[in-house]
């Protein structure tokens, strides 16, 4: 057993002796030996995802005066700087049909959600670099363990959502129940693109520094602060975006409970759904490079 090595390689699993064996052979040659090997190790995930979001979760909070507080603070700040400046007259916003405190705030918290089911892949990979150049385990644990926590975080931000409805006398309509189902595809957006993103992000700072100018930028392409623009370049620009049917979507399931792009949802729903399967095989296949090379 001495041979036994870490490999560029497909794993394959002895059922009767539980070892597991690195041969030279690609994964990509067997696709449905590589899809039942994703399938098993994110079910063996689990505990570990489990024991890492807790410890996570402790860790961001343990050391922080305002804790939970920081959560809310963003979407505030924003809706009252955007009110303020509607309010004067030095951005014209056009009408929404929420009002417009309550229209920025829920906008942003479903904003901040997407970027950080984003960033939760990279930093999940750039964090456990140490772990992953000693330990054997599946890679998809790490990766739940930061999706755990987006939406724990959107748990916390149900609070602020749940005192706007209050504080304005929002209607209530059926079709909230099903807003979350909207929002697991926005998630899902995000966590495709991260997990494009997160092998090259253990390798390379500027990943990450980048993702914070694109989405810094991408912000004001969706429509968080504004209404979706029915006209002109930068109207097409925003509707092409494929956060603005998803993010537009469970806002309005959440609120008025009429659709006003279904097929849009739809559309960005399934690229987002195929998308984290072709991302997941991609970040399966580098991860021995990428752990070969922090390793080294």
């Amino acid at each position: 057993m001495g041979a036994i090595k870490r490999l560029r390689s497909r794993k394959i699993v002895d059922r009767q002796t539980d070892w597991v064996v690195y041969t030279p052979k690609s994964r990509m040659k067997q696709p449905a030996l590589l899809l039942k090997e994703l399938w098993r190790d994110l079910l063996a995930s689990r505990e570990l995802a489990w024991q890492l979001l807790v410890r996570d979760i402790n860790a961001k909070y343990r050391q922080s005066l305002l804790g939970v507080v920081w959560a809310f603070i963003p979407p505030i700040i924003t809706a009252a700087g955007f009110t303020l400046a509607k309010g004067n007259g030095v951005i014209n916003i056009g009408n929404t049909d929420l009002p417009y405190p309550a229209y920025v705030m829920f906008s942003m918290t479903l904003w901040q959600t997407f970027v950080e089911a984003l960033n939760g892949p990279i930093q999940a990979v750039t964090s456990a670099k140490s772990m992953l150049a000693r330990i054997n385990f599946p890679r998809e644990a790490i990766i739940l363990s930061k999706l755990g926590e987006v939406f724990f975080n959107f748990g916390i931000k149900l609070i602020l959502i749940f005192l706007l409805f209050l504080w304005f006398k929002m209607p209530v309509t059926g079709s909230v129940i099903i807003a979350p189902v909207a929002l697991i595809h926005l998630v899902l957006l995000g966590t495709f693109l991260g997990l494009m993103l997160a092998p090259m992000g253990a390798l390379y700072k500027d990943i990450s520094m980048g993702v914070t100018l694109v989405t810094g930028f991408w912000l004001f392409l969706t429509p968080v602060v504004y209404p979706v623009p029915s006209e002109g370049m930068f109207g097409a620009i925003v509707r092409l975006n494929p956060v603005t049917p998803l993010l537009v979507t469970t806002r309005e399931l959440a609120t008025t409970g009429v659709i006003s792009d279904p097929v849009g949802f739809w559309i960005a729903s399934g690229m987002s759904v195929v998308g984290l399967i072709v991302a997941w095989i991609i970040y399966r296949v580098a991860m021995p490079y990428v752990v070969e090379r922090i390793s080294s």
